[in-house]
């Protein structure tokens, strides 16, 4: 909108300025032309009332020097009775022309090389005609010309250049604002509930302006009673997780009641981080800074050591490969160890007892692969497994751990595939970008390579 404002001011502006300037440069160019012409026509004058009382050569040489045009002005005398015909100075004019003014009784003008001449008539005390010849240079004639027509472009010089100037501010005038108000939709795009934009500019803008602020306002309500409903659904957990927990310490010692307690203690942490998150007056809306996140080779460890417990009670097998070694993702730990109980929890609810699964970690140099494998029945449409609220069908499913786990992986730049294990069912592979680029082909044919060559390693019973 800047440069078309610029645009049309230059353009507007260039055809004024050559609308005023080139008639006004002729009408300089004739002035001159007519000033030059009136000096000759008063350097005749001057000659005239002496022609009018003598014809003597001496005297009329004496009166055309006290002219000052002694070296441009000729007279034409012709012969009369008694007395012949006389030329004093240069003649530059044509007979003809010259016959043509005599006859006719009137001044003219007319071309001669270097410039033009004037032939002005006088009567003489003897009834004949003579002329006298006042030559105008062309230097004469376009004198000051130059000189004017520079300056009238200069003035239009600076005319376009105002123009251009004003209409640039007018332009930043209405481009800034809409600048801020696409730079505070950007912010409030990413998470920066606390954008909003400066009312300025002209009123459609401010108009603009003020109905954005009051959307962001709008949505930062909404979200705070998201939070609010969030925080009120969570308490309400506390009695049965109470009840629970009551019940936890009746069913003595053993691996199984230690497990189970140990489960409520962990809901119970996680029901109280789930109330405060809700109860944070800002939401954690900001990207994760330099050094931020975990180590996802220990995290796998950990959830694999505590799930492992209840492997063995249901006689599953499983692996863990790729875990050996620190491998750093932009994850928090928290985030990271949802996801693998969100997984690791669909294959132990939805498959047999005895089916095995494994867990791998691959390093790439631009990403972090996850692939929670088992042996059961998979999973017949994973395009609606992956859909948010979707579940299977059966008790106590969702669909809203896989959304955990998308939501995760697309946090990084990167996405979730479901396809089929090595192991005969499900395959759930994480891609966590590390560089924040969206996952390329080539990294997944990579990927395939590196699988196929890669040996695992066994961190558990197989």
């Amino acid at each position: 909108m800047r440069w078309a404002l610029v645009k049309v001011s230059l353009a507007v502006t260039t055809m004024v300025v050559l609308a005023f300037a080139v008639p006004l440069g002729l009408v300089i160019r004739e002035m001159a032309r007519d000033r030059a012409f009136s000096n000759a026509e008063r350097e005749a004058a001057a000659v005239a009332p002496a022609l009018s009382i003598t014809t003597d050569r001496d005297q009329l040489e004496r009166v055309v020097a006290a002219a000052g045009s002694d070296a441009g002005m000729a007279v034409h005398i012709p012969a009369g009775e008694g007395q012949r015909a006389l030329e004093l100075g240069r003649q530059r004019a044509a007979d003809q022309d010259i016959a043509a003014v005599r006859r006719l009784g009137r001044a003219s003008t007319t071309g001669v090389p270097g410039g033009s001449t004037l032939l002005q008539p006088v009567a003489l005390s003897t009834g004949e005609i003579a002329v006298v010849e006042v030559y105008v240079p062309e230097s004469e004639v376009t004198n000051g010309v130059g000189t004017a027509w520079a300056v009238l472009a200069g003035v239009g010089l600076a005319l376009v250049v105002g123009s251009v100037a004003v209409a640039d501010r007018l332009g930043v005038r209405m481009v800034l604002p809409a600048r801020r108000l696409v730079e505070g939709a950007r912010e409030l795009g990413e998470g920066k509930l606390g954008a909003r934009v400066p009312e300025e500019g002209p009123s459609e803008l401010r108009l603009a302006a003020a109905a954005f602020n009051s959307m962001a306002d709008q949505v930062v309500q909404l979200l705070a009673n998201e939070r609010e409903l969030a925080a009120d659904l969570s308490h309400r957990l506390r009695t049965p997780l109470t009840v629970l927990r009551l019940n936890t310490a009746s069913l003595g010692e053993g691996p199984a009641a230690e497990q189970t307690r140990t489960a409520v203690a962990q809901l119970e942490r996680e029901v109280d981080t789930i109330i405060r998150t809700a109860r944070e007056a800002k939401p954690q809306t900001a990207a994760a800074g330099p050094g931020a996140g975990c180590d996802a080779a220990e995290v796998v460890r950990e959830r694999m050591a505590f799930w492992s417990a209840l492997a063995e009670d249901e006689g599953r097998k499983w692996r863990v490969a790729g875990a050996e070694r620190p491998v750093r993702i932009p994850v928090a730990r928290a985030d990271l160890a949802a996801a693998l109980d969100a997984l690791l929890g669909n294959v132990f609810r939805h498959t047999p007892e005895g089916t095995a699964f494994a867990v791998d970690v691959h390093n790439a140099e631009d990403a972090v692969i996850v692939l929670v494998s088992d042996a059961g029945p998979g999973i017949p449409d994973p395009e609606a497994a992956m859909a948010r609220g979707r579940g299977s069908g059966s008790d106590g499913s969702t669909g809203l751990g896989l959304d955990i786990v998308r939501r995760l992986a697309e946090s990084t730049g990167g996405d979730v595939r479901i396809g089929s294990s090595v192991l005969g069912g499900t395959e759930v592979r994480i891609w966590i970008q590390l560089d924040g680029r969206a996952p390329s082909r080539a990294g997944h044919r990579q990927l395939r390579r590196r699988r196929r060559g890669r040996p695992t390693t066994a961190s558990g019973p197989t």
